[in-house]
């Protein structure tokens, strides 16, 4: 795609950068009365040491203010991809004063004063034997950081790979720090008393799931099953970008236990977080408290097979909207529902109810209204429906198309329409993003509508599909119809911005 400096795609539910390109998801938590999303961004893609952590706050998960975040490397490294924890109890030594934030990240030390950039998700790529695991630290709420005198903390090349992604939380049963760390095509697990000295305790993954590409960003976290009061826990792996493979870079999870050393799954089906194209390295808030089995998850939402080719300049990616997490069973399996966070619709000023509206072929729904954001929230019932869809009409001739075919059993996203004329697509925009959901009388849709992105969930949150969209305007007109049969909407809505 041809760059440009366009405004109209900058979005105003997600997080997005006022300059330069962001990725890579370094930590979400929960401080001080502020959320804190930390991030890597690029200022140039060719010089390693332009790669810096951002730092933004905010009250609601919606709205973030950007900070100066001061974090200096030092001999050692710089930061590469990595998390960020809260140290309530001082198990560090660190925090005599009271909590304090703790970074832990994979440290790489360039052989030259221009390095290119190496932390990218061609395999062949990650060859610098100078990959460790270091740590620095915050006492004035991540404004300012200093580097642990004693990095790295770990270093781990087992197998001639690298360890990296380092992703730490608190296992409240053992009192000990937990690490998950990317291993090529698996992960290792680390347990740890104070956040400095580690121990491998076990290994996971050369014979489960997908391995289509390298396994990066794992995240393990306990999450709720809903209706009970009982728990599951959840390892979430990021696949990076195989170019001989057709999706790019996606995101698999496992369900299963964990007993404070190893991660137990219970079948090795594969199953994606999102079948959309643009969600990727996702990272869950971490719970420092360990009492709220809650959890609050945000992606990277776009996707390593055309990241370098979006039609913008100053700015470059954004984050997906956060997602409350739960478990739901599901024909003996347990799948992850995904729902935006509640506070999500307090940034709508208008509201139209559909309940009662019925929509047949002859007489589809239709508002015809300019926006600029949208939450298009659908509870249907159906009998003998061959397939209903939303039409986004972004222009005369641009749109995008969210549908449920019941015969097929697909819900998809078609967005090879949904481009700027003076644009050239990449081809993975030409593809369609679907998945299978079993039939029913019933059906849910919610579909959020951002300047550059559509995130469409089905199936009250069990399937969820993301895609970035670069269209002249947001949007002019919303159409909902129907093929084969008729469609009664109850409980539903459109809220708008």
């Amino acid at each position: 795609m041809e760059t440009s400096d366009l405004q109209v795609y900058k979005p105003r539910l997600h997080f997005a950068p006022t300059h330069h390109r962001v990725h890579d998801i370094s930590g979400l938590v929960d401080m001080g009365g502020e959320y804190h999303l930390f991030y890597r961004y690029e200022q140039d893609h060719a010089i390693q040491q332009n790669i810096r952590w951002g730092h933004a706050v905010s009250t609601d998960l919606i709205q973030w203010q950007e900070l100066d975040m001061q974090m200096q490397w030092d001999e050692r490294g710089w930061a590469q991809s990595g998390c960020v924890v809260v140290d309530t109890s001082n198990t560090s030594g660190l925090f005599p004063d009271g909590p304090g934030m703790v970074a832990i990240y994979t440290s790489q030390q360039p052989t030259t004063s221009q390095q290119p950039i190496t932390d990218t998700p061609d395999a062949a790529d990650q060859t610098i034997p100078s990959w460790n695991i270091g740590i620095a630290y915050s006492h004035d709420g991540g404004r300012t950081w200093l580097p642990y005198a004693g990095n790295p903390v770990l270093t781990d090349r087992e197998n001639g790979t690298v360890c990296q992604d380092p992703r730490v939380f608190w296992y409240r049963p053992k009192g000990c720090w937990i690490m998950v760390l990317a291993t090529g095509q698996d992960v290792c697990f680390y347990s740890s008393s104070n956040l400095l000295n580690w121990q491998r305790t076990s290994r996971f993954g050369s014979k489960h799931g997908s391995h289509e590409g390298q396994w990066r960003y794992p995240d393990l976290f306990r999450l709720n099953i809903e209706g009970t009061e009982s728990c599951k826990w959840v390892l979430l792996i990021s696949m990076a970008d195989e170019p001989a493979l057709g999706n790019g870079s996606r995101t698999q999870y496992f369900v299963g236990s964990f007993d404070g050393r190893q991660f137990m799954p219970d079948d090795n089906r594969i199953q994606w977080l999102d079948y959309g194209r643009d969600h990727y390295g996702s990272i869950s808030l971490t719970d420092h408290t360990q009492r709220d089995p809650k959890r609050i998850q945000i992606g990277w939402m776009n996707n390593w097979r055309y990241a370098d080719e979006l039609p913008v300049a100053s700015w470059n990616g954004a984050m997906t909207l956060p997602r409350t997490l739960t478990l739901r069973p599901c024909k003996n399996r347990m799948l992850i529902c995904q729902r935006p966070v509640a506070e999500l619709e307090r940034h709508f000023h208008e509201k139209y109810k559909l309940n009662g509206c019925t929509i047949t072929e002859q007489q589809p729904y239709e508002l015809t209204q300019p926006l600029n954001i949208a939450d298009i929230q659908l509870r249907m019932q159906h009998d003998g429906l061959q397939e209903m869809g939303v039409i986004i009409h972004h222009t005369a001739e641009q749109y995008t198309v969210i549908s449920y075919n019941a015969a097929n059993e697909l819900f998809s996203v078609k967005r090879d329409h949904s481009s700027s004329s003076d644009l050239e697509p990449h081809p993975l925009f030409q593809r369609g993003q679907q998945v299978h959901i079993p039939p029913s009388s019933h059906l849910s849709l919610r579909i959020v509508l951002d300047r550059c992105s559509i995130e469409a969930f089905a199936g009250d949150g069990m399937y969820a599909i993301t895609s970035l969209i670069f269209p002249d305007r947001t949007c002019e007109k919303i159409t909902m119809y129907t093929v084969g049969g008729d469609v009664r909407l109850y409980d539903s809505w459109i809220l708008v911005g």
